[in-house]
């Protein structure tokens, strides 16, 4: 994966990579006030903003890039490509009605994978990814980057991760995390180090390595307030604006960086010479079949589960749709990333 910095035109305005760093220190500047004043937030209320940034706002673009990847591509492999996602999608799912907390391991790392493993990619198409020059250093910066997510919130609102890690695992396993208790306080701190050791040495390769561009420094600063966010924001708050405020809109910075069309097959949309009427019509078929697939994949997994609300509907719905969306969000990873090796959801040329 190469950077395409270079040959972007300068008209090229980063107003969505303004936007994702605006909106997470603007975040970050009301929880520091909030620390400095005593004032702290009830789990519903964080349960509740949760909710709402994951599903009404980062639940849509999450189609939108499946769309965008499939649209101009055979039929044949869009065919693959929905078997292969739905296959995974199930598996995943059965792995975690079998082994809950292994599944919760699984939920974690798909989390990691696509905060950073996204943001790698947008680093190549906009501010460029010079000093990252192999695939250690790629390695490396997906998990400093996507690890914040997870790692960070381990550490500074460890209480919180805990209780919405036993209700995940207790929709299948109630108490299933009791006996796993007494190592949290390790294994919290083995994390943290272990995240800590992956920051140092991406931004210490990363600075060894820098060519003069500055891609280096917006790297770094990117880090330390990815840093800074998971450890101020309360975790269930920080997770839940962070995928649609931060890993969306950046997102969308790549796919305005990238001009480059993978034509295989025949548009989703009818291609230039059809109507608007048209273009309408499949726009919205396309929506619509995409909506019902989703609910029908969340409908399976609410009859499967023995318990989709463990501790009611507002805190249970946090941990009932954070498996979910990790269901759906492995075979969005791998499906539709790592195993689509021509163009994928996080294309750059």
């Amino acid at each position: 994966m190469r950077s395409v910095r270079s040959r972007l035109p300068a008209t090229i305005a980063p107003t969505a990579l303004t936007t994702s760093r605006a909106a997470l220190v603007g975040l970050l500047a009301v929880f520091v006030v909030a620390r400095l004043l005593g004032e702290t937030v009830s789990l519903r209320t964080q349960a509740g903003i949760y909710l709402v940034g994951m599903v009404a706002l980062n639940l849509p673009h999450g189609g939108y890039e499946h769309f965008a990847n499939l649209r101009r591509r055979t039929l044949t492999f869009r065919g693959g490509y929905i078997a292969g996602y739905l296959c995974l999608a199930a598996a995943f799912l059965g792995g975690f009605l079998v082994a809950p907390t292994l599944g919760l391991g699984v939920a974690i790392g798909v989390a990691v994978l696509k905060g950073g493993g996204g943001d790698l990619y947008v680093l190549s198409a906009t501010t460029g990814t010079g000093h990252i020059r192999t695939r250690g250093q790629r390695l490396l910066a997906v998990v400093a980057r996507g690890g914040a997510v997870m790692a960070v919130p381990i550490v500074a609102f460890p209480d919180t991760f805990h209780t919405f890690s036993s209700l995940m695992v207790g929709m299948v396993d109630p108490g299933g995390l009791a006996g796993k208790a007494a190592w949290f306080g390790l294994t919290r701190w083995l994390i943290g180090g272990a995240y800590g050791a992956a920051v140092f040495g991406h931004l210490g390769l990363g600075y060894r390595r820098r060519p003069e561009t500055g891609a280096w420094l917006a790297d770094a600063a990117e880090t330390a307030l990815l840093v800074a966010y998971f450890a101020v924001v309360p975790v269930v708050i920080a997770v839940g604006l962070y995928f649609p405020f931060w890993y969306s809109t950046r997102q969308v910075a790549r796919e305005l960086a990238v001009d480059d069309e993978v034509e295989d097959g025949p548009d989703l949309l009818g291609g230039d010479g059809a109507t608007t009427g048209t273009v309408a019509f499949r726009a919205w078929s396309v929506l619509v079949a995409g909506a019902m697939a989703t609910a029908a994949v969340a409908v399976g997994f609410w009859v499967l589960v023995p318990t989709p609300l463990p501790g009611g509907p507002i805190l249970g719905g946090v941990a009932f749709w954070s498996v979910f969306i990790s269901v759906i969000a492995l075979p969005h990873v791998v499906i539709g990333a790592v195993l689509d090796r021509r163009r994928g959801i996080w294309h750059v040329p």
